[in-house]
């Protein structure tokens, strides 16, 4: 699926869902991406980088996105890419991190017009807020493993001090 919406001043924001492309070789020719971004784009352990080409002037974002989906005992993060040319923005999304092209989209509808670089900063800042609840829970959760450490820690020193004692006594 394509999702193409005017951001103003000229300005496009285009959203390619991966899985939903049949052909990625059009990607190339259709929206002119280079094979080596698109490769970053379906490479499901790219790390979180950053790339500018001199040349075009095109800025490439692979941003790790929060797995909402907690399908085992921890989180995983996913790429998501970012590519910021002239007077275009192209995010390159899958299933898992559709929920962020969702805010992206009411973020937008809630602003009049918005400069690529702004509507980018915005994504990102959406990326980076799914990651607070998530630490706020682990912190507690450390919180409460601790707190059962000491108070399990603190019994056995209690019963090695009278042990101690009773020998002491003997």
């Amino acid at each position: 699926m394509v999702l193409d919406k005017q951001l103003g001043n000229g300005c496009t924001w285009i959203n390619l869902d991966i899985e939903k492309i049949k052909n990625l070789e059009d990607l190339s020719e259709i929206y002119g991406l280079d094979k080596e971004t698109i490769e970053y784009a379906l490479d499901r352990n790219e790390r979180a980088h950053m790339d500018y080409n001199r040349e075009n002037g095109t800025v490439t974002f692979i941003y790790n996105v929060l797995d909402l989906e907690k399908d085992k005992e921890y989180y995983e993060a996913i790429p998501m890419t970012f590519i910021v040319e002239q007077q275009r923005m192209i995010t390159i999304s899958n299933h898992k991190n559709a929920y962020v092209i969702d805010q992206m989209l009411s973020y937008l509808n809630s602003h009049e017009s918005l400069s690529i670089y702004k509507f980018l900063f915005a994504g990102l800042e959406i990326i980076s807020n799914a990651y607070y609840p998530v630490i706020e829970e682990m912190d507690k959760s450390k919180d409460e493993i601790s707190a059962l450490l000491r108070q399990t820690t603190t019994k056995k020193i209690s019963l090695l001090s009278l042990t101690w004692r009773l020998v002491w006594f003997t």
